[in-house]
């Protein structure tokens, strides 16, 4: 082949840009994926689960990813629970804090003469739920481990205030030199109507309290046609931008199985008025409230139901969440040490324990929860490569325990009959 010289310039430009750029010699070779797995995305055509792998979560490998992690569990010392005859109850903790030399942790606390009877056998004094009938109690702890309770932290106000049944799943937040605990406030028995009620608050100078009630709604109830029409539950403050972000979860799309979403709404004061991002829901999944400052943005655990039940999730914006890592056994009713949650960090630094709760401790005739300790590396300043592992193994116990139920056995059991019955009739063709 003969070229005219006018072409070389452009011949030769060709080969340079070959020669000094090795991905795209990869691309024109179609090059296999690399044997070492490359710590930044290739730019070469991926997969999209290989895409996924580089865009949705925080490193291609778990054990890079920080947030990622497997969860360790310890029972607590210092509770007692009448021997888990269902009468005692202690359940969705806040935010662990610490102050005065000690932790502190509050929690939903049950002492009635029964376990929980359903709305329609309830009364005065008979609940219908675990959480009717309920008050916020505390407790404090020099390690984490070994608990001291101090008692109720708050009673139920004066009917008709907001939360004079129960009030429950409580969370902390300290703000200017003060505290506020907001909290569920129910006004009739939980069953009657679902599972209605929406948020209160109660403020102290010392998180020993003496706490008042604000006898106020600071978080309404959405209004008719809304997702979170009929429940504001879970609230869960941090400070973030100057602000009180408060995310809560609802209850939607009515029974049989409630869809669970969480939303978000910011107050410039603890006492609101708290205005709800307009984005909400702004996570799509999850049965209870779990966040934390994480670098820039917010980190927020997505525990059990819905499509991204299981995951860690992160928000740069603290708004717009996306799924980071997916994670097994992890705590139900979570409330971790967030040492940054009221400092309104610019670079959370995460969390490594907290106090969760068991519900169905026992049997469901005797049914209540119980409080424990989970320990997690979902921490910038902690390294414990156990804890990023990402193969555990259990015991065949383990897995027994999830068998069949009865219903199923029988289903089972009438599909091999129905297999059995049409291998004859195949038979007999034949």
């Amino acid at each position: 082949m003969i070229f005219k010289l006018s072409y070389y310039p452009a011949f030769f430009a060709l080969c340079l840009m070959f020669a000094c750029n090795p991905q795209t010699v990869q691309n024109a070779e179609h090059s296999h994926f690399p044997f070492v797995l490359p710590k930044e995305k290739p730019q070469i055509k991926l997969s999209a689960a290989m895409e996924r792998n580089y865009d949705r979560y925080m490193a291609p490998r778990p054990e890079d990813n920080e947030l990622y992690t497997q969860f360790k569990y310890t029972k607590l010392e210092g509770f007692d629970y009448n021997g888990g005859d269902g009468t005692i109850s202690r359940r969705d903790p806040s935010k662990v804090i610490f102050a005065n030399g000690k932790y502190y942790v509050w929690y939903t606390y049950r002492n009635t003469p029964t376990p929980p009877k359903g709305a329609k056998n309830c009364n005065d004094t008979i609940p219908s739920a675990d959480w009717d009938l309920a008050e916020i109690w505390y407790a404090t702890s020099e390690d984490g481990f070994k608990w001291e309770e101090q008692g109720p932290a708050l009673k139920r106000p004066e009917k008709p205030n907001p939360g004079w049944r129960s009030i429950s799943t409580c969370d902390i937040l300290e703000w200017k030199g003060k505290y506020y605990i907001y909290y569920q406030a129910f006004m009739e028995a939980s069953g009657k109507r679902g599972d209605d009620c929406p948020v209160a608050i109660a403020y102290a100078d010392s998180p020993d309290g003496p706490w008042t009630h604000a006898n106020k709604v600071v978080i309404p109830n959405g209004p008719e046609g809304a997702w979170d029409q009929f429940s504001i539950h879970d609230p869960y403050p941090i400070v973030r931008d100057g602000k009180i972000y408060l995310y809560y979860k609802s209850d939607a799309d009515g029974d049989p199985i409630l869809v669970r979403m969480q939303g978000l709404a910011i107050a410039d004061d603890p006492m609101g008025p708290f205005v709800k991002h307009p984005q909400n829901p702004v996570i799509t999944s999850g049965h209870e409230t779990t966040l934390f400052p994480f670098k820039e943005g917010m980190a927020a655990m997505v525990i059990k139901d819905g499509n991204e039940h299981f995951t860690m999730q992160y928000a740069p914006d603290g708004v717009n969440f996306d799924i980071a890592s997916i994670c097994s056994l992890m705590p139900t009713a979570a409330g971790p040490y967030v040492p940054d949650a009221f400092t309104d960090t610019k670079y959370g630094r995460g969390i490594t324990w907290g106090i969760s709760h068991l519900t169905n401790a026992t049997t469901w005739s005797q049914n209540h929860a119980i409080l424990l300790r989970f320990d997690c590396d979902l921490s910038l300043d902690v390294n414990d490569p156990e804890m990023k592992r990402h193969n555990s193994y259990y015991k065949p116990e383990f897995y027994y325990k999830h068998g069949l139920t009865k219903a199923q056995r029988a289903r089972i059991q009438e599909e091999n009959q129905a297999v059995h019955q049409q291998g004859k009739l195949n038979a007999e063709v034949k």
